[in-house]
């Protein structure tokens, strides 16, 4: 378990940031990229989970005797800079978003929590839930697949992108955060190899869900 309340405020804080965000990011998405009301709809409903998420976040900081907006400051810029640089130009790359390349980046936090206290660990694995986003997107991409082959490619390429960016900011939080970088660490051990492995493997079966991976 880690002894460092400045690891946890910036779990947190990085974790409140990103579900606020993507509760703004999603409704954005909703209406402007949403080909029926009914997706319009269903993606309203991710983006009330995740600020849900983030109300949760928010109070646990609170209780920590942590103001929320201190522990999110940090990381504005780099969430901020990586949705600038992962901005959706279709429904297509709004669903590929949501699933692959959130994904990616919640992994990397659920690895992190692995050495928090036992209480902050039970609501980092709640906020990170899936909550029906893969099926959601699984489900209207692999359609649209069937429909026109074609757009696989550029999917993919999209998904690939999204992976390379948020590697990238990773990067600049765990310079700037060492302690948040500190909890991903103890979390790996001495085997950091292993860590990339099972978040390459996790990706690699999130994209072949998607049918975004070369068929055999």
């Amino acid at each position: 378990m880690s002894d460092s309340p400045a690891g946890v405020a910036d779990l947190l804080g990085v974790l409140a940031y990103a579900e606020l965000t993507a509760f703004l990011r999603l409704a954005e998405d909703a209406t402007r990229h949403a080909p029926s009301l009914g997706d319009r709809a269903a993606l309203g409903d991710l983006a009330a989970t995740e600020y849900a998420h983030f109300r949760l976040l928010h109070d646990r900081l609170t209780s920590l005797g942590v103001d929320p907006e201190e522990a999110m400051a940090p990381f504005v810029g780099p969430l901020d800079g990586w949705h600038t640089q992962t901005t959706p130009g279709d429904w297509l790359e709004v669903l590929v978003k949501a699933y692959v390349g959130t994904g990616i980046a919640l992994d990397f936090y659920r690895e992190a929590a692995a050495r928090v206290d036992a209480e902050t660990r039970r609501l980092v694995e709640e906020v990170l839930a899936d909550e029906g986003r893969s099926q959601f997107a699984v489900e209207r991409v692999s359609a649209a697949l069937k429909e026109d082959p074609a757009q696989g490619g550029r999917l993919a390429l999209w998904a690939r992108r999204m992976v390379g960016e948020a590697l990238s900011q990773g990067q600049h939080v765990a310079a700037a955060r060492p302690e948040l970088a500190r909890l991903l660490a103890e979390a790996a051990g001495e085997d950091i190899t292993r860590m990339f492995a099972r978040l390459t493997e996790a990706h690699g079966r999130r994209m072949a869900a998607m049918g975004l991976t070369p068929k055999p």
